[in-house]
């Protein structure tokens, strides 16, 4: 029998825990920084363009128009982290980003003839001795375009857990350039039943019902260090003390579709500016940026003082970093401090290095007002455990991994 040892600061310490290592890359958005054609994919991709471009690549009834403004939440242009999952019988390998902000599971399928299933692994259903044909269509919209595929069942392996009968996605289509240049293969959502498409059971409530976790929650634990071979650990079943500093504290979801939680307000150098009467937000593990109104965001970057770019961002030379403010998120009224280094990303085209303000305008409506996002940013600063038993967050300073 294995003995948990609850120690109290950053040490090490034996558990019975499923752990998934989680691998940090270089996000979509950074590659086309890089190479400097973010330009030329926002102009393909904007919603009403790649809607023109690829309706007759998806069959009856999807439709691509610009969707509900819900429907953005899904973008993964700014995901960083991903882990390694295999499905069907014997084991097919896949990479995939663990995303709180979404509910579905899927991976490419090798009847998928675009570009970007080229490129990825592909499962393939008629390998699999455990698979099970589910037979219904389904379509996810996300920020700079849509997928759409076929259901099934199968059994699915995340660390030592293996998961029977599981519900997932085969895409079939993935027009666009999106996930050609994405380093996953598919997206693991770990978000509540309402925001699944085609009534599929996510992946955590298989894990639950089928009892294979101590506890109903997981945890990340997410390092930003890039000369680091560590990017983190996603923790199925319960918590890692060695992994934060003081105590975890709680803050109750307000909704249970996103991770949702009340926002008391957000501080600059000390002051309320933004948020002053609270608001809502969602904790995200499948972005790396924090996002606001447009209004607020644009008055914290002239603030700043960061320069716009065509592509809604807004960026600083790096040498300025250092005289930046300290930006607090009060929550459950604690405060969560990031300080400038925290909320910057370095990065490079091959005109000129500059650093990227880690804050995105995106306005999202809820009954209870505006919607801001706190992303892998915030996340690699605090230990983040998603409790489903109790219907919570709870969040602590994070320790390096030892």
């Amino acid at each position: 029998m294995k003995i948990l040892l609850v120690l109290v600061g950053c040490i090490q310490l034996a558990t019975p825990l499923e752990r998934v290592p989680l691998v940090k890359f270089k996000s979509i958005r950074s590659h086309l920084w890089q190479r400097d054609e973010l330009g030329e994919f926002w102009l393909h991709h904007q919603p009403h363009v790649f809607a023109r471009k690829y309706t007759q690549c998806f069959p009856l009834p999807y439709s691509l128009a610009a969707g509900t403004t819900s429907e953005y939440l899904v973008d993964y242009m700014n995901a960083q982290y991903y882990g390694e999952i295999s499905v069907g019988t014997p084991p097919q390998n896949f990479s995939v980003v663990f995303d709180t902000g979404s509910s579905n599971f899927w991976v490419p399928s090798s009847y998928c003839l675009s570009e970007a299933c080229q490129v990825h692994e592909r499962f393939k259903s008629f390998e699999s001795a455990s698979y099970e044909h589910g037979g219904k269509q389904f379509s996810i919209h996300y920020g700079t375009g849509q997928l759409a595929g076929i259901t099934g069942k199968d059994t699915l392996r995340i660390s030592n857990m293996s998961i029977v009968g599981q519900d997932f996605g085969e895409s079939i289509l993935e027009p666009g350039r999106t996930f050609v240049l994405a380093q996953f293969d598919g997206v693991l959502g770990l978000g509540y039943p309402s925001l699944a498409v085609a009534d599929a059971v996510p992946v955590f409530d298989r894990i639950v019902e089928q009892k294979l976790v101590e506890q109903q929650l997981f945890s990340f634990h997410l390092n930003r260090d890039y000369d680091s071979e560590y990017g983190g650990e996603l923790i199925f079943g319960g918590i890692d003390h060695s992994l934060y500093k003081g105590q975890i504290h709680w803050i109750p979801l307000t909704e249970k579709g996103y991770w949702q939680i009340r926002l008391d307000n957000v501080k600059v150098n000390g002051e309320a500016m933004f948020c002053q009467s609270s608001c809502q937000v969602i904790v995200d593990s499948g972005t790396s940026l924090i996002t606001g109104p447009k209004a607020e965001i644009k008055q914290l970057q002239e603030f700043l003082g960061a320069t716009p770019t065509l592509f809604g961002e807004y960026i600083l030379d790096c040498s300025r970093v250092s005289s930046l403010p300290r930006i607090t998120f009060t929550i459950g009224q604690r405060d969560y401090t990031l300080t400038p280094e925290h909320y910057t990303i370095r990065e490079k085209s091959q005109k000129a290095e500059f650093c990227l303000i880690g804050f995105q305008a995106m306005d999202i409506s809820t009954k209870d007002g505006p919607l801001w996002i706190l992303g892998d940013i915030f996340m690699s600063k605090f230990y983040t455990v998603f409790d489903r038993e109790h219907d919570r967050i709870g969040l602590a300073k994070s320790c390096k991994k030892k």
